[in-house]
């Protein structure tokens, strides 16, 4: 049995840039940005870690981001950073602190790899479905690069020995520390003494579980690489940053619906009485707990909260099922919008909770959409109970703020 069948984290010798060159190489999460996006986001910045993420931006406009020229550019891209110094190996495996400052919030997690024979057996949890053309265009990235670029978000329950080791190894200045474009800080803290690293490694690897929050295409094509290449130790884990479940922030991922499904305001509001009560609002609705929800059509704000009877239906269901976002696909979305697959069908979009409620009026008072539904943001206790029961969460159930930078950390392969 390989050993990574016996751990959930290992240190790794990680790709980076130099402390005085980390804010010409970061880069945001390569999948919050369409191409056109990731060009001007990428002008004037030769060295940005966009140019791996997305290669396609080098290549000509109109170019097919899934096509070999653009993972054979980003395989190239990758090593004239490192060529020009701008990427660097460390000598041996280390561990990494990560902490994400936004504001008044802060979160300190671990950078490490994680196992694939840990994600297999179920101690790293998933929740959510992958689609295939986002899971393979992560392996031929992953395959071109030999090399993970982009860390999957995971999270665990506390422990207040891991919290204390963490804390003393931020006690002096950071190796890195950039402030990114989008306001966010991100500090890292090497560790290299290999005392410090046993003891971090042997209190992750005593926990009973790690949960994925953000990244399950990445987790999920570092599994089929590492089946492709089972003599190939480096492939066997994957790229990684876990935060304890109570520092995380998640904020509401909230629903745009294009149409009402032929039916007129008067019919729709009546239809939902059924099911809910709907107050009129003088102001925008933000939803002050679980199971209530701010509806805004033709310019007003309603608060909706389910009636007893429904509320007696959930209270029944698996931990997935009284999500708040399964309680307005199966009781709303569905049922009466007509919409039976929110992951494909082309009149609900999705809009995260960072965009604020302009995020939400805008597009319906604009007319291209019909109406918003504003959510209380799913807990991380919920995560883990999904993902505990083996369940799978609807799509775009959680929105995780701030989120982790490409570039600063990557994991080659070999």
């Amino acid at each position: 049995m390989h050993l990574s069948a016996m751990h959930l984290i290992s240190p790794f010798r990680a790709l980076r840039p130099p402390p005085t060159r980390a804010s010409e190489v970061i880069a945001p999460p390569y999948d919050v940005m369409s191409t056109a996006e990731a060009r001007v986001m990428a002008q004037g910045k030769p060295h940005s870690f966009l140019h791996v993420s997305r290669p396609e931006i080098d290549l000509p406009e109109g170019s097919d981001p899934s096509a070999s020229a653009a993972y054979a550019k980003a395989r190239e891209n990758l090593q004239t950073l490192r060529e020009q110094g701008l990427l660097a190996r460390d000598p041996r495996p280390c561990l990494y602190v990560y902490r994400l400052t936004q504001g008044d919030h802060s979160q300190t997690g671990l950078a490490a790899v994680a196992s694939v024979a840990a994600y297999r057996d179920g101690r790293i949890k998933k929740h959510e479905l992958t689609r295939p053309a986002k899971e393979n265009d992560r392996v031929r990235h992953i395959e071109a690069l030999d090399a993970q670029t982009g860390p999957v978000f995971l999270i665990h329950r506390g422990a207040d020995s891991i919290s204390q080791q963490l804390a003393q190894h931020c006690a002096e200045p950071a190796q890195i520390e950039v402030l990114a474009e989008d306001g966010v800080n991100h500090q890292i803290w090497v560790i290299q003494d290999q005392a410090a690293v046993g003891a971090l490694c042997a209190d992750y690897n005593a926990l009973d579980a790690l949960y994925i929050a953000d990244g399950h295409h990445r987790a999920a094509a570092a599994a089929r690489v590492a089946e492709a290449r089972p003599d190939d130790p480096g492939a066997q884990d994957f790229l990684a940053v876990t935060f304890p479940d109570d520092q995380t922030r998640i904020l509401a991922y909230n629903r745009l619906i294009r149409d009402l499904n032929g039916l007129t305001t008067g019919a729709f509001l009546k239809r939902l009485e059924q099911d809910f009560d709907l107050s009129a609002q003088p102001a925008p609705v933000t939803p002050e707990g679980p199971g209530i929800f701010g509806l805004y059509i033709e310019q007003h704000w309603y608060r909706l909260a389910p009636k007893p009877h429904l509320s007696e239906r959930l209270a029944a269901r698996d931990p997935a099922g009284r999500l708040d976002t399964s309680l307005l696909q199966d009781f709303l979305i569905q049922p009466i919008l007509g919409i039976d697959n929110p992951r494909t069908d082309e009149r609900i979009d999705f809009v995260g909770g960072s965009r604020g409620i302009a995020g939400l009026t805008e597009p319906v008072d604009q007319g291209r959409m019909r109406l918003a539904l504003a959510l209380h943001p799913t807990s991380a206790s919920d995560l883990m109970a999904v993902s505990d029961a083996n369940a799978l969460m609807p799509p775009k159930s959680t929105w995780f703020e701030p989120k982790l930078a490409d570039g600063l950390l990557s994991h080659l392969l070999s």
